[in-house]
């Protein structure tokens, strides 16, 4: 019996999972089998391998082929086999070198014709194969840049299966054109300046990118909404070198290209209204893909027309608020995915969108009224920590304030120092964001702001819930932190109550007019 054995990385989630692909070629009736528990995509992994050797003029061997993928209790799927089957059998039939494949990881999917195809998963694959030890790597020529993101591993891209022959012979990488290198993020952050007008609202959004709280917006269509939203991205600081390899390691698993390197970007996630849970959660049949809260981790999930959403998709956003991770539970593996982010809604007062607006007229009854608000449920929008109602500007305003608006880089420069007295703060602890600190932390280590009896009568009179008072803490260390000061005053406080209750008196008291 003649042993072959190639090395490739199992992927469940992000958790990567070092593969031994052992090839045997024995007696028996000329046959290939692959076994431990491969997927349909895998399984078929043998006709492509055969087809590409075909092509290259090496027979397949006319023997019983078995290809054993261990650990065999790991669920394997995809495609991203096929290249290191096809090594590991080249290796038993004497092709190429044993020697050559020991601590090199191989990934890619075969054509028919010996190309090399792009997969999915490479970054994470990569970084856990450099973690057990293994010091080579080759990839599709396609993404051996993204595989270059891990250091202290000896990338080699190959574009056909001939080139990877010729590497384990001992021949030298196939020369590239230099690589060039692009800019961290090709698309420039939009401007908050393009908002016209809405002071308050554009309070409440520096607020919220301050302190990384969640945020409703709630008004008439054309307000600006959605053009506000869209701005937040560029109001959050740059992600760390942990936040930024998390983020990629996401993409990457969704097959989202990493071309211009790690993501450095908040990412910004804004998922269609007749979007499915799973198609907002992650979800799959044999192990779950992730879902947009996930590809908006460490960023902005953005869920426009929100009451449109369905009523499953919504309340599935309970759990991830919370915890920031999904876990997906399917036949074959239980899956974690995280799911840090900032929620950010945008409704309209009324399905016509024209209830509570001067000199319109809505054509919506009082049931379909409460029917459409009523998607928003309690528990989602008391999970919300600011909430902030948007009117129609008028003309004479608009031109009054024309070339007045602040833009993203001078609100950005407040929302960093805010950040960076928050990590002040909370330097040593597991949270770098006032949103993210625990209640009972917030009650027992730092003080009580000024006039915390307003928090005690807004809870007697049932316009706050204990989860609502941690958030109205929350907040009012936030603003204390875009001010400055070292402890939340009573104006501080007034501005929180009234951020959290979406009151018209924001802009009053925020000193924001």
């Amino acid at each position: 019996m003649k042993l072959g054995l190639a090395l490739s990385v199992g992927l469940v989630g992000l958790e990567a999972t070092l593969v031994e692909v052992e090839v045997a070629l024995g007696n028996g009736l000329p046959r290939t089998v692959i076994v431990g528990l491969p997927d349909a995509a895998l399984n078929e992994a043998r006709d492509r391998c055969r087809a590409a050797m075909a092509h290259l003029g090496v027979p397949w061997p006319a023997q019983l082929v078995t290809v054993n993928l261990s650990p065999a209790t790991l669920p394997k799927s995809g495609s991203h086999y096929d290249l290191a089957i096809a090594a590991g059998v080249l290796c038993a039939a004497g092709e190429v070198p044993p020697e050559r494949l020991a601590g090199c990881v191989v990934l890619g999917e075969l054509a028919l014709d010996g190309r090399v195809r792009p997969v999915r998963g490479v970054l994470p694959s990569v970084l856990a194969a450099q973690r057990a030890g293994c010091h080579h790597a080759v990839v599709p020529a396609a993404q051996a840049a993204e595989a270059r993101l891990v250091e202290g591993l000896e990338v080699v891209g190959v574009e056909t299966l001939a080139e990877l022959v010729a590497v384990l012979r001992g021949a030298p990488p196939p020369p590239r054109l230099p690589e060039v290198a692009d800019p961290a993020d090709p698309a420039p952050a939009l401007d908050l300046a393009d908002v016209a007008g809405q002071l308050e609202a554009r309070w409440a959004v520096e607020v919220a990118a301050a302190g990384g709280h969640h945020l409703h917006l709630h008004g008439p269509p054309g307000v600006g909404k959605t053009l506000l939203a869209e701005r937040l991205p560029g109001l959050l600081p740059e992600l760390g070198p942990v936040e930024s390899l998390e983020v990629s390691a996401l993409r990457s698993v969704c097959g989202l290209g990493l071309e211009h390197g790690l993501v450095r970007r908040a990412p910004f996630a804004a998922p269609h209204h007749t979007a499915t849970v799973a198609a907002l959660v992650g979800g799959g049949s044999r192990i779950a893909s992730p879902g947009a809260v996930s590809l908006a981790h460490h960023g902005i999930l953005f869920l426009d027309e929100a009451p449109e959403f369905s009523s499953a998709a919504l309340e599935a956003l309970r759990t991830p608020l919370e915890s920031g991770q999904v876990v997906l539970i399917r036949s074959q593996a239980q899956t974690t995915y995280p799911a840090r982010f900032q929620l950010v809604l945008a409704a309209n007062p009324c399905p016509c969108g024209n209830r509570e607006t001067s000199g319109m007229e809505c054509t919506c009854s009082s049931t379909a009224v409460r029917r459409y608000r009523d998607r928003l449920s309690g528990p989602i929008l008391d999970r919300v920590d600011i909430t902030c109602h948007l009117r129609p500007m008028t003309q004479s305003y608009l031109r009054a304030s024309r070339g007045t608006a602040e833009d993203t880089a001078t609100v950005a420069a407040r929302v960093l120092g805010a950040r960076e007295r928050q990590r002040a703060r909370l330097a040593g602890l597991p949270w770098t964001t006032n949103a993210a600190v625990p209640g009972p932390w917030l009650r027992r280590e730092l003080p009580l702001p000024e006039g915390v009896e307003l928090v005690d009568q807004a809870v007697a009179r049932g316009r706050l819930s204990a989860r609502g008072v941690d958030k109205v803490m929350r907040i009012a260390w936030t603003v204390a932190d875009l001010a400055g000061a070292d402890r939340p005053a009573r104006a501080h406080l007034l501005t929180a109550l009234a951020m959290r209750s979406g009151g018209p008196d924001l802009e009053k008291v925020s000193g924001c007019a």
